[in-house]
This record gives C-alpha cells, sequence and structure tokens, in this order.
C-alpha cells in the first residue's frame, strides 16, 4: 500500500511573498544589478524564506537573534564564509530597502558578519617557468625532430598571432598588468583611450581599479615584442577597432579570448600547471619582490591603493625562501 502524498508546503516553502519579489524587481530595474548578481540574492532570499517559514515566522518580524542563527546553521551545513557573506548581504540590502518603505523599524542584519574565510596565497610561477612561458616559440612546421601534432599546430597559426601572444604574455609579466588593463590599451594616445604604450619611454599608461591611472615601466623584451607585433598589426587587413590587441576578426580581444590562449601557451611550452593571466601579474609581484624587497614600489607598480594588499606578497617571498631552506640547509632535513 503506497504511502500518502506529503503535502506540497510540508517539502518546501510556498513562493516568496510579494515583499521579496518587489524587492528583486528593484534590483533588476532601479540598481540594474548584473544577471550574476541577481542569481546570487535570489539564492539568498530563498533561504530566507525557508528559515521564515520553518520558524512560522514573518519576514518583517525577524530579529538580529534569528539572523545570528540562521547564520551559524548555513555554516554547519557546509556553505563557504564567502557564500554566507553574499547572502548576508543580499539580506541586509533588503531588510535596508523595507525600511525605506515602513515595513520595518529596524535592519536585523545590521552588524552581523560572516566567519571569516582564510585568504588563500596568490599562485606565482618560478622564475624559471615564467621565462620559459615568455620565451617559448611555436615548433617549426620544417623541424623533423618536432612532433606532427605541434608541427600542424604551428603551419596553422599565423605569424601575426605569435607575435601578439608572445607580446601579450611579455607585458602581463614585464609589467604586472591585469588582465582589463592589458586589454583596455589602444594603439595610440587619445582623450578616449583607456590605457596606451609610449615605446619611447618604455612605459604602459593604462587605466586600473577605480577608474585610476597609473604609469608603469616595460622592459626591453616586452618593447622588442611590442614592436614585431606593431609591425605585423599594421599589415593586417584594416582592423574594426584601435585595440592594441585584436582577434581574427580585427576586434578588440576579450577577456576569454585571452584566457583560453593564455592556457593553450602554457600547455604547449610544457609548463606543468595551468595559467591564467592574473598568474602573471602575481609572478611579476613576487620576483619583483623577491629581488628588491621594495614593498612599497611593488605596491606602486601594481596599482594597489592599500599597502595590505601588497605584503601578500611578502608571505609568498617567505614561503620560497622556507622551500629554499628546506632543501638546502643540512639541519632542516628530517631523518628518515
Amino acid at each position: 500500500m503506497s504511502a500518502p502524498d506529503t503535502p506540497r508546503d510540508a517539502l518546501a516553502p510556498p513562493a516568496p511573498p510579494p515583499l521579496i519579489v518587489r524587492h528583486l524587481d528593484h534590483l533588476r530595474i532601479q540598481r540594474r544589478l548584473a544577471e550574476r548578481t541577481l542569481a546570487m540574492y535570489g539564492d539568498a532570499f530563498r533561504r530566507l524564506h525557508a528559515f521564515c517559514h520553518q520558524e512560522g515566522l514573518d519576514l518583517v518580524a525577524v530579529r538580529p537573534h534569528h539572523v545570528r542563527g540562521w547564520t551559524a546553521r548555513l555554516h554547519a551545513q557546509g556553505l563557504g564564509p564567502r557564500s554566507i557573506a553574499i547572502t548576508l548581504a543580499g539580506w541586509r540590502g533588503l531588510y535596508k530597502w523595507l525600511g525605506r518603505e515602513g515595513w520595518v523599524h529596524l535592519n536585523p542584519v545590521e552588524g552581523i558578519k560572516a566567519p571569516k574565510a582564510p585568504k588563500p596565497l596568490p599562485k606565482a610561477l618560478p622564475v624559471d617557468q615564467a621565462v620559459a612561458l615568455a620565451e617559448h616559440r611555436p615548433a617549426d612546421p620544417s623541424d623533423t625532430a618536432a612532433s606532427p601534432a605541434a608541427a600542424t599546430r604551428a603551419a596553422r597559426e599565423a605569424p601575426w598571432l605569435q607575435a601578439r601572444d608572445r607580446a601579450m604574455v611579455e607585458l602581463l609579466y614585464s609589467s604586472g598588468l591585469r588582465s582589463a588593463e592589458l586589454l583596455g590599451l589602444d594603439v595610440h594616445a587619445s582623450p578616449h583611450a583607456a590605457g596606451w604604450i609610449d615605446l619611447a619611454g618604455a612605459e604602459a599608461h593604462v587605466l586600473g581599479k577605480g577608474s585610476k591611472r597609473r604609469s608603469v615601466p616595460v622592459g626591453q623584451a616586452a618593447l622588442a615584442a611590442l614592436r614585431t607585433w606593431l609591425d605585423l598589426r599594421a599589415a593586417l587587413s584594416p582592423p574594426q577597432d584601435d585595440a592594441l590587441f585584436l582577434s581574427r576578426l580585427g576586434r578588440r580581444l576579450t577577456p576569454v579570448q585571452l584566457r583560453n590562449r593564455l592556457k593553450q601557451l602554457a600547455q604547449q611550452a610544457g609548463l606543468p600547471t595551468h595559467v591564467h593571466p592574473h598568474m602573471l601579474r602575481h609572478s611579476f609581484a613576487s620576483h619583483l619582490l623577491q629581488s628588491s624587497g621594495d614593498l612599497r614600489a611593488v605596491q606602486e607598480l601594481l596599482g594597489h591603493a592599500h599597502i595590505g594588499t601588497t605584503q601578500v606578497y611578502t608571505k609568498l617571498d617567505f614561503q620560497h625562501l622556507a622551500q629554499v631552506y628546506d632543501a638546502a640547509h643540512p639541519r632542516a632535513r628530517r631523518k628518515d
């Protein structure tokens, strides 16, 4: 004999109340939040509504002790600190809006924080791997020692594409640019350009976070690669964009295209790890700090507003020194 049907409202809370629907509309229409942000806040509101439903609590009757208890439950259920922080941010914004609309007199989420998340160290390439990536050249199609796959790949890639890729890698590693700063570069300086390269002055002028402009030096290897690329770029069919780095269609390269291309180049160069554009920025900072020890200079070059953001590279530097010590010092090695 089959079990009786379980009432639907015993399995899940009913549809979100109109106030949550109105708030989401406000975020979408008035605030014009991105779809991904709306989706994350939607998940946060579903959690809030589920907690209220489980405790028979009206949305506007929530108090700080409820939120603290629910935060602890989310943590116990395995939700990560970052996800909990996003959830609390959604709830906080909801009750702030409810207060403006006259539904509540206090924000029950105010002052409640998510558990602290451990800050992972940025991943930087060892110096030899960064140099290997920058100096990598595709196999010559006529080289009999090259594998058939490598020769086919090299024959398929036009010289301008190889020159563009080398210039991008050299510039990312030489100047520590963010991917958005690299892709925002134009061929010529203009009032409308987000950034450009001054070849004569060996400088890159970029637009960083917070719309802050800065100038960073460009190394000789990067300058040579850029000149080669610019010569070939000028010979291409009329580009569709003023961008320094173009796609096959003559348009400004996108972040996804840059990530995919760098991943392919790292694989071709035989690097044992996945490489993304920001890893070259981390490598730039870490290697510069190892050589100079000048934290303030690295901060300026990276465009960090606060020295604390740059200090994470001192941990990388110590990690590197610790590895050297463990490998080299006779009293560091454990006896078997």
